[in-house]
């Protein structure tokens, strides 16, 4: 697989990748044997039901990891799913389920814009290179560093769902991003059925609760642009 000076460099600076020489990387991409994938807008990346051989890296674009609810005669694609997570540039998916050896991928990872993927063959990955490969190694534990972020991820998103009302799971995650990106105004990687897939609310409740915080001062927003206000925690 070739790819262009301008992919390594961006290849280089994600999470996945962090302090790997450059020198590096050649032997190591020959050692893995990676595929570089181009996906189209709703495109997907990885299918429900696939076998989870893949481990992912997002190189540009944005991608969503969606579970569709499953119901008498097949799935609904129609508003029964939930987005369990937002990948963007950076971002590793699918490696939960390839390091795992889940009998099949019960998740479907789709492009929500043109992207970029590079994948992974996981038993490459966790095979050591034929010949000495410094590279292989720090990879490795650049990959345990992102599992321990993602259960940390995941554990939000658990203390989000815990809540009992729409509003609640609207403020517990909107003061975790804020929390996250260290200000007040933000913008989140949802429109607003996505985000009410994520927090896996109806619509018409999720802007109903929204429109209800605004009204009150809580928050301001415009399409996924929020600014929280300081009254947000007193009345949580």
């Amino acid at each position: 697989m070739d790819m262009t000076d301008g992919q390594k460099e961006i290849l280089l600076a994600t999470p996945l990748f962090c302090g790997i020489a450059a020198a590096d990387v050649e032997a190591l991409l020959a050692c893995l044997a990676p595929t570089l994938r181009h996906v189209p807008r709703d495109g997907t990346v990885l299918a429900a039901g696939d076998a989870p051989r893949f481990v992912g890296v997002l190189l540009a674009g944005e991608v969503h990891i969606v579970h569709y609810k499953r119901i008498s005669g097949g799935d609904d694609y129609w508003g029964n799913r939930s987005i369990l997570s937002a990948v963007l540039p950076g971002d590793v998916f699918g490696e939960a389920f390839a390091l795992g050896a889940a009998p099949a991928l019960p998740v479907s990872v789709l492009a929500k814009r043109e992207s970029l993927v590079l994948l992974l063959d996981s038993s490459r990955l966790l095979v050591a290179c034929p010949t000495p490969c410094a590279g292989h190694a720090a990879l490795l534990r650049n990959l345990i560093r992102v599992l321990a972020k993602k259960n940390i991820a995941l554990t939000d998103k658990i203390r989000h769902m815990s809540k009992k009302t729409t509003r609640a799971r609207v403020m517990s995650y909107l003061s975790e991003v804020a929390a996250e990106t260290g200000k007040n105004t933000f913008e989140i990687p949802f429109n607003r059925q996505e985000m009410a897939d994520y927090l896996a609310v109806e619509r018409s409740a999720l802007s109903a609760t929204l429109s209800g915080m605004q009204a009150e001062g809580l928050i301001t927003f415009r399409k996924n642009r929020f600014t929280l206000h300081a009254e947000i925690g007193e009345k949580a």
